[in-house]
């Protein structure tokens, strides 16, 4: 088995940008809708004080814990380390981006709106693909999280239950006998499991039986986020559903209840609103994907706003068999590279925003048309 990688910055948690993030290639069960399922436990450690709670050498002495314990525990084959608080702007980013890390643990801020980019904090991932990482000194000493491609969440659940069991036989976490886990956020207390499903509505959104979806969510305590969880927007007709609160529901309660009543429904309701626009419009439809892709081969300018709803268009015209040549993993791949901090890696350089939308739309012209030239074949 090989062993850990440790960096203070500068590693990467895959070695180019479109290796790991295994959940993104569009496989798995469900896949032309879930994307992933997330299964992710907050943790902390008995006797120290909750963040921000904690002083700035408390949380160093948490850091400094964690680290030699995840690291020596055999979670994965190989595990990256990485201290934020030395990393760049541009590795936070790439980190994001890749869903290994919130955008709050990104800026250290913590829960009552103090810390800031020098805070004791770091993430650990399993290399090359990614289905791993916790984050340390979060919300939470620590959020543990594993990933898997299409609708997964006992696969998941299994892993994740096996890294909680290793880190268990040598941290202490803080546990009541009353309560269960205990968390900083009263909404995590009890099992401190949060379940998520990144799914593709985009047959939903057009025909405007989206809302119905969200008001439904939210009638049975499940919360529907942007495309990067809490605080973030939709893009590309991405969303994240997940569990609000863990008390009072054991784990294979909560997953059983999303694996097996309330995502077969979402799913159901999305390829619902497919076929009716396959049966009613589908001379829109086929407009729409065919403009799309028309825009992505042929721009010169383009933002990660503009690009992730063209390739929403595009993904869902593959779904449905609209489009015949162009491969779903080489899309799926492009809604990463398109972000940011993976187009100035792909580049090899920093860019200024509207360098990044000539880069932006050169790449994506040169990916697609290689794509469809492959699918072709």
């Amino acid at each position: 088995m090989s062993g850990p990688t440790e960096s203070n910055g500068g590693a990467r948690p895959a070695s180019s940008p479109e290796e790991g993030a295994e959940w993104l290639r569009g496989k798995g069960k469900d896949a032309d809708v879930v994307l992933s399922s997330r299964v992710r436990l907050a943790r902390n450690l008995a006797g120290r004080p909750f963040m921000p709670r904690a002083s700035r050498d408390e949380r160093e002495e948490i850091l400094d814990s964690c680290r030699s314990v995840i690291l020596q525990s055999g979670l994965a084959q190989r595990m990256m380390w990485m201290a934020l608080h030395l990393a760049s702007k541009e590795e936070r980013t790439l980190l994001v981006e890749r869903h290994l890390i919130s955008q709050q643990h990104a800026r250290g801020r913590l829960s009552d709106g103090t810390g800031g980019l020098k805070e004791p904090r770091a993430v650990a991932a399993s290399v090359p693909d990614e289905r791993l990482s916790i984050m340390v000194n979060e919300e939470d000493h620590l959020r543990i999280q594993v990933i898997r491609a299409g609708l997964a969440f006992e696969e998941a659940y299994q892993a994740i239950d096996a890294v909680d069991d290793a880190l268990e036989q040598r941290l202490d976490f803080a546990f009541s006998p009353r309560f269960g886990y205990l968390t900083a956020c009263p909404t995590n207390v009890g099992t401190g499991a949060r379940l998520s499903a990144m799914l593709h509505l985009p047959a939903l959104k057009m025909t405007g039986e989206l809302e119905k979806v969200k008001r439904a969510a939210q009638d049975m305590s499940l919360a529907v986020r942007g495309f990067y969880g809490e605080g973030s927007e939709a893009a590309g007709d991405f969303y994240q559903l997940s569990n609000q609160t863990t008390l009072g529901k054991s784990e294979h309660v909560l997953m059983h209840e999303l694996e097996r009543e309330i995502l077969p429904q979402v799913i159901r309701y999305e390829r619902s609103a497919r076929a009716k626009l396959l049966d009613k419009r589908k001379n829109a439809l086929e407009d729409q994907v065919h403009r799309a892709i028309g825009l992505l081969t042929h721009a010169r300018l383009m933002s990660t706003e503009e690009a992730m709803h063209l390739l929403s268009q595009v993904r869902l015209g593959i779904v449905c068999e609209i489009l015949k040549g162009t491969d779903l993993a080489a899309v799926s791949r492009l809604m990463l590279l398109i972000q940011p901090g993976h187009l100035q890696q792909v580049i090899g350089q920093s860019l200024t925003q509207e360098q990044r939308r000539t880069a932006r739309a050169t790449l994506v012209r040169s990916r697609l048309k290689t794509s469809s030239r492959k699918g072709a074949g």
